[in-house]
Parts: C-alpha cells; structure tokens; sequence
C-alpha cells in the first residue's frame, strides 16, 4: 500500500476534523503528499501546527469553504503550486442541518446543498481535468447511508446525499475512460463531531473515523483494472431501541 500510494498527491476536503482528518493522516501515512482544507483558517492553522512536526512539507493547509467556486479555484491553484499536479481527491466535506421539511429555512437548505453537493462539484471539476493532464486519477466521495434512506427532519440533508450518489456514478460513467476510477463512500452513524455536536461518550458502537479512512486507502490500492464505485458501511452492532 505504501509503495503505491508513495508520492501521490492529494487533496482532502473538511480535513480538520473527523473523517477528514482521520483521512488526511492515513494518507500522510501511506506516503503522500496531503493538501487539506477547512473552511476556518485558525482550524487549519491549528491542524498545521499538529501535523507538520511529523509530516514536514508532505502536509499541506488551506482555507477555503468548497461551496465557494472562488476559494475552491484558489485551493487547486494552491496545490498547483505546492504539488505540482493531483492524483488523489477526497470529496469530505459535509455539514447537516435537520428540520422538518416544513421549518427548513431556505437559507438552511440551500447551505446544505452548496456544500454537500454543489462543493463536490465544485472540487470535481478543478480536479479531473488535471487528473486527465497526469494520465490517471482517483475521486472519493465520502458519501452518506442517508443518501438512500431517508429519515423525519433530513430533507435537505437526503437530498444532497441522494443527489451526491447521482452525481458520482454519472462522473464515474463520463469518465472512466479518461482512467480516472470514482468512488463513493457511505457510512452510517460514525462516532465523530458533526456540525457542532461533539461525539458522546457511549458511542463505542458507531463506525470510527479511522475505520472509514482505512476503507480510503483500500480502494485506493485495488488494481487499475478495478473499480470499487460504491461502499455502504454500518456500525456492526447499532444500537437497541
């Protein structure tokens, strides 16, 4: 695994935290160099001064909110600069804001929207013509279980994990043949802080975030001829009641 993924580039989106990070240092690990981004720049700045001790220059940040085409532009022209190219992206970035569909504020849906399914858009588009550029590429998109099943009070939530599955198979169909393998990740509850609700102490039954870095990397090694286009992972044991 580390030889293959040696001196590959990549860019993590929502690497500061939770499945982002754990993602963006299994990487490190396997030998990559690691763009990430989080929307906050003291964040970053903290994550920086975390990994660099260990990594060095293998590890990068940026600020920058992916449902911004702007800073979106400007963390690829980043790691235009400081990698050279891309090989690797991971699509993680996700908020969640749940309402029943009657009280959803429509500035709450559109939010979810932007940054759920419009940033991995956003990010896609800056990446895949550079990956065709290198001759080969990986895209992941960390993806939900609420992408196909629906629950009370995730209107907005569903519909950008529903429409994230859409998007990706239909990126993996236009350009497979480009050599650019898609793949979506869908976990169900992950043991982790999501959108300003710390992780609960208990919760030792939820998937971890490393477990789900670690399915990252096992897709990343399959041979070129395989393409692994969808994983659904759930906690082996949820909870009763």
């Amino acid at each position: 695994m580390t030889q293959f993924l040696s001196n590959k580039r990549a860019i993590v989106t929502g690497g500061t935290r939770g499945i982002g990070r754990a993602i963006t240092e299994s990487l490190l690990a396997a030998s990559c160099t690691v763009l990430f981004c989080g929307r906050s720049e003291q964040a970053v700045q903290a994550t920086l001064d975390e990994l660099t001790p260990k990594w060095g220059a293998k590890v990068l940040g940026f600020p920058a909110d992916v449902s911004s085409t702007e800073q979106v532009e400007k963390l690829f022209e980043y790691g235009d600069l400081k990698m050279g190219g891309l090989d690797i992206l991971v699509n993680n970035a996700g908020i969640g804001i749940f309402a029943k569909m009657a009280d959803c504020a429509i500035d709450d849906w559109r939010r979810v929207l932007d940054v759920n399914l419009s940033g991995a858009f956003y990010c896609s588009k800056q990446a895949v013509p550079r990956m065709i550029k290198a001759g080969a590429g990986y895209v992941v998109h960390i993806g939900s279980l609420a992408g196909k099943n629906p629950f009370a009070t995730g209107a907005a939530y569903n519909a950008s994990k529903f429409a994230l599955n859409g998007f990706a198979e239909a990126m993996m169909l236009d350009h497979r043949n480009d050599n650019i393998r898609v793949t979506s990740i869908m976990p169900g509850s992950v043991d982790t802080e999501f959108n300003g609700h710390d992780a609960k102490s208990g919760s030792n039954w939820k998937i971890a975030s490393q477990d789900i870095a670690d399915m990252v990397l096992a897709v990343l090694r399959m041979p070129e001829r395989t393409m692994v286009s969808r994983i659904e992972m759930r906690p082996s044991k949820p909870q009763k009641g």
